[in-house]
């Protein structure tokens, strides 16, 4: 059952539809901070994501006040001199073609426009992308990490317990961003952290309770209908 501590404005999913239809990556959060419980509860929930032979590829450092203020200092003292990092994997394609070039874009451009940052503003598009090592002001941040010698399987499993993490917040009345940017500074992570060497970052998250006063937050993504993905044989 959802915990009833969250705050009476926070709106909470009832059910699975819910939940998966009103995840959203928001990217401004209330100062609220969000209990230890409510985010082992939400990790526990998680957990029963399906991997193959049960291995369970997650492991999950959880971040918060002054433990998540200093990984945050040292990447943005990391960023001034190494804007780009040296991330250990390629989340993106070397060479974008379309669709997808067109959605990138789009959301781009779209998150910018409610910001009122424009085209060729690269001061303020750095700023902006520099929040994600802020986990943008939220009480929690995760970092995800995995096994190096785990194959490409593992990490379809890592994704699908990802998804449950979303969505399990959810129903605690909390809201998530999925960070690929992380993976940029994954030196500064292990050593801030004590990461050993055997493990790989995957990502990071922010968690907490959404402010929906922010224009970022109005941000609406949209999706491609099923007929545009799916074709359905034998029926």
């Amino acid at each position: 059952m959802p915990d009833r501590s969250v705050p009476d404005d926070a709106p909470v999913a009832e059910t699975v539809d819910e939940a998966i239809l009103t995840r959203r990556s928001v990217r401004a959060f209330l100062p609220t901070p969000v209990p230890e419980a409510v985010v082992r509860h939400v990790l526990e929930v998680a957990a029963r994501a399906p991997s193959g032979t049960n291995t369970q590829p997650w492991r999950v450092r959880v971040l918060a006040g002054a433990a998540k203020a200093r990984l945050s200092e040292a990447v943005l003292a990391e960023r001034q001199g190494r804007p780009r990092g040296s991330a250990e994997y390629r989340y993106y394609p070397t060479q974008w073609r379309e669709p997808y070039l067109s959605r990138r874009r789009k959301i781009g451009w779209d998150l910018y426009g409610l910001l009122g940052i424009e085209k060729g503003d690269k001061a303020r598009m750095w700023a902006q992308f520099g929040r994600n090592y802020l986990f943008f002001d939220v009480p929690v941040g995760l970092i995800f990490t995995i096994d190096r010698d785990l194959e490409r399987g593992s990490w379809l499993d890592y994704g699908m317990f990802l998804e449950n993490v979303m969505i399990a917040a959810r129903g605690q009345g909390l809201h998530t961003c999925p960070q690929a940017a992380w993976m940029e500074y994954p030196d500064v992570i292990a050593r801030v952290l004590e990461v050993p060497e055997s493990e790989m970052v995957v990502c990071g998250m922010s968690m907490g309770y959404e402010d929906p006063g922010k224009p970022e937050n109005a941000l609406a993504t949209e999706r491609e209908p099923v007929d545009g993905f799916a074709s359905f044989h034998g029926f």
